[in-house]
Order: structure tokens, then C-alpha cells, then sequence
């Protein structure tokens, strides 16, 4: 196999060797559903500066797992706390049909990545873009080592969700690495428990519908229009509906959780979550006890990628597809086909460093921008110069300099605008469209 393309969102970490292991099975998973990733999402591009609040007993809670190296790629490595230089990419992974589901025996065949999402924070920390890749997606998966030592074959067009089920985590990686050229050194899932859990621990979500939902399936169930604030299993059953919203498809879907994500980043920034320590430390335990992460994603390096990444501005994260169109003839009859000029758009940019957004109202099938959004905080007016100092001993005394002013830090360059994209930023209110 070709040595993927190193990005600049790898370079100038303070490192430690990790060496080749064999994955360990999962001991903390329990049943976990299709949009399970959501939530990390939400955990690595905000919250994870509850990291730092018990670092020794969240270490004791978390399951963790090796992940393996393609031919010629550098050994991953394990960051030392500290100051965060460069980039990072994090992929996050939901899988379904686990063992240990309580439907299991009902519904067997293979376990599958059904969510796949990848985190790339830039250089300079001021823009984030988390990159969804549909589960129909067709794809070539390169051979994976396996659990027992042995590694599975090499496959040129296979959905992506499958990836999963031929080397578990770390063949996820290995395909989402070859398909986009970039080296992807952190990973994790989290348990569908963990996504319930985490809504009810920030005081629940509010989510904009356009119409009446009543999804059989997962139970969701909108009388009307309007805003909704949900928590737990109502929180869930939101991120998994398929049928509710868009044209029932996962693309559909994907777009509907760009709702959620987007007005939990918001919640997080905006009302004190960050500096809640109740708030903070229940997201922390929730995180931790619900999670698999791979070896790399130590508490300590969630802490330094908590210090880079809290102050990102809502405009500046990003959620987009991956682009793809449903297919039309084999492979990719009843699946997705990538589109990879579009998808070159963005990757081609996080590798040169360059940030972008989207163009134009770029929602997908499964949301709408928001009619109703609030409007943009209007900017304060200017102080009025104070009087001058009255004469003390008949001396007019002159005024304290002022200190000088420090620019505020922002990216280094303003973002493209890509077109054909679909997704929204962290900044837009939008509303899931309801499948009526």
C-alpha cells in the first residue's frame, strides 16, 4: 500500500512511541446505536476540558484500544500534556449490531460503523470541520489486522460501514486514512447510553423541527412545528431517526444531527457549561465510563486539546458531508458514490492548512436554515469619553496612559467559501425537515 499523504495537522507533537498490540476486546461497551459519535463529536470539539478535572479515576473508567499502522505510515504516538502545537484529526465511530445489545440475538449479521465522523482542528486552533462519511458509502478497504493476529483482505468497493466489522476500530481508521490522505493518530466510540446521558447532563438540547414527526421506529414524535428542548432518550431517539426527517435516508439524517450538534456546541459555549464544574465533571463521567478510545487518546491529551480548542468560534466549526451522489450502476447501485473532485475540496485544503466554509444556504436533505433564528447580538456603542480631571493644585493633571491594545487573535487567513457542500457551521440555527 502507497504511504498516505502526511498533513500538516500531525507535525511538532510532544510524543511518546507507541508500539503494535494486538486490540482488546471491549469491556465497557454496552448496546450502541447508530448515531452514537455525535455525542464525542460534541465531546472533542468542547468539552474536553473536563479531562483535567480527575484525570487519575476517568483514566481508571475508559476502555481503551491499540490501533495498527498502514505499510510505510509512521508509529502513532502519545502526546505528554502540555501547550498543543500543530493540528489534529479524531475519528469518531458509532457501531451497531454490538454483541452485547440487547436485541443482539434478534438481529445478528456482522457489527457495523454505522457513523463515522472525523474531527480535523487546524494549525493555528481557530477552526475546527468535522467531516461526515455516510455508512452506504463505497470505498476501498485496505487489509486490516485483526483481534486473533491474523489480517483480512484487502477489498476495492465495499460500503464503508463494513470496515468495522473486518478489524474493528482500527481498520476504520486505516480506510477513513486511505480514502482521505490524512493521518489520523486518535479514534473512539461511545456507547448510546453515553449519548442520552450526556444530553440529560447539560440540562438537555433544544432542536428546531419544520413539521410534525411521528417515527414507529425510534419513537420520536413532534406534535407540530417549533422548538423542542430534548434530554435522554428523547435526545436519542432524535440523532437515530431516519424516516422522520429529509427523504429517509441516512444523508437525510446526517443533516438532522448537524441540528443537534451544532445548538449543543452553542449550549456548551454560550451557558457556562465550560465553567460549570457540577455540569463539567457529570459530562466527564458520562464521557468516560461510555467511551472506547484508542491508546493515543490519553486524558492528558485530551487536556491540551481542551486548551486549544475552547475558544474556537461557532462560525468557525464546521459540519459537512462527505460528498457522494446515490449510485446508478455496480458497484454502487442501492449505496452512495463518492465524488472525489468535491471531496478533494476539503482535503486538499485541511492538508495545505487553509480553513474554508460552506456557500450560500448548504444544508442537506434533512434540514432547513431556521426562519425564525434570533438575530445577531447587536454591537455595543462606544463608551463616551469622560470629562477631564478637575484642576488639583491649580494643575490640570495629565491622563494615565493607556495600555496598548492587543489585536485579537483570529485565523491566520480568511476562509474560503466551497461550494457544492452540503452542512452548516456551529453559528447557524437550522431545523430538521420533517418527512411528512
Amino acid at each position: 500500500m502507497s504511504e498516505p499523504v502526511r498533513d500538516r495537522a500531525t507535525r511538532s507533537l510532544p510524543t511518546a512511541a507507541v508500539r503494535h498490540g494486538r486490540q482488546r476486546r471491549s469491556r465497557a461497551i454496552t448496546t450502541i446505536l447508530t448515531t452514537v459519535a455525535a455525542a464525542l463529536a460534541v465531546v472533542m470539539v468542547s468539552t474536553v476540558s473536563v479531562g483535567a478535572i480527575a484525570v487519575a479515576q476517568l483514566n481508571a473508567n475508559i476502555d481503551y484500544v491499540d490501533l495498527a499502522v498502514a505499510e510505510g505510515q509512521e508509529e502513532r504516538v502519545i502526546p505528554t500534556i502540555g501547550e498543543w502545537e500543530g493540528g489534529f484529526n479524531v475519528m469518531l465511530v458509532g457501531i451497531d449490531n454490538d454483541g452485547k445489545q440487547g436485541d443482539a440475538a434478534d438481529r445478528g449479521g456482522s457489527v457495523l460503523n454505522d457513523v463515522n465522523i472525523l474531527v480535523h482542528v487546524a494549525e493555528d486552533k481557530q477552526s475546527a470541520v468535522a467531516i461526515s462519511f455516510p455508512r452506504d458509502l463505497v470505498v476501498p478497504i485496505p487489509s486490516c489486522p485483526r483481534p486473533d493476529g491474523t489480517s483480512s483482505f484487502a477489498m476495492s468497493a465495499q460500503p464503508i460501514n463494513v470496515a468495522y466489522s473486518y478489524g474493528g476500530l482500527g481498520c476504520v481508521v486505516l480506510t477513513v486514512e486511505a480514502l482521505t490522505g490524512l493521518t489520523i493518530p486518535y479514534a473512539g466510540t461511545i456507547s448510546f447510553t453515553g449519548v442520552a446521558r450526556m444530553s440529560s447532563a447539560v440540562g438537555g438540547v433544544e432542536v428546531c423541527v419544520d413539521g410534525p414527526i411521528n417515527d414507529r421506529l425510534t419513537g420520536l414524535k413532534f406534535p407540530a412545528a417549533g422548538n423542542y428542548t430534548v434530554e435522554g432518550y428523547q435526545a436519542l431517539a432524535f440523532l437515530r431517526t431516519r424516516y422522520g426527517v429529509g427523504d429517509g435516508s441516512d444523508l437525510g439524517r446526517i443533516s438532522s444531527q448537524q441540528v443537534y450538534l451544532s445548538s449543543l456546541i452553542r449550549k456548551v459555549q454560550n451557558e457556562g457549561v465550560l465553567t460549570d464544574f457540577t455540569k463539567l465533571y457529570g459530562l466527564a463521567q458520562v464521557a468516560s465510563s461510555s467511551m472506547q478510545l484508542s491508546r493515543t487518546l490519553t486524558p492528558d491529551a485530551m487536556v491540551s486539546m481542551a486548551q486549544a480548542l475552547r475558544d474556537i468560534p461557532t462560525e468557525n466549526i464546521v459540519f459537512v458531508q462527505y460528498p457522494t451522489r446515490y449510485g446508478q450502476a455496480p458497484p454502487y447501485l442501492g449505496k452512495v458514490e463518492p465524488l472525489r473532485d468535491q471531496a478533494a475540496a476539503i482535503f486538499d485544503r485541511i492538508k495545505a492548512g487553509k480553513p474554508f466554509t460552506l456557500d450560500g444556504d448548504s444544508t442537506g436533505v434533512g434540514s432547513n436554515l431556521n426562519p425564525n433564528a434570533p438575530s445577531a447580538e447587536p454591537t455595543p456603542e462606544a463608551t463616551p469619553t469622560e470629562e477631564p480631571r478637575p484642576p488639583k493644585n491649580g494643575k490640570v493633571e495629565p491622563e494615565p496612559t493607556a495600555e496598548p491594545t492587543v489585536p485579537p487573535v483570529g485565523p491566520t487567513e480568511e476562509p474560503d467559501k466551497v461550494s457544492g457542500l452540503q452542512g452548516q457551521t456551529a453559528a447557524d440555527f437550522t431545523c430538521s425537515r420533517a418527512n411528512n
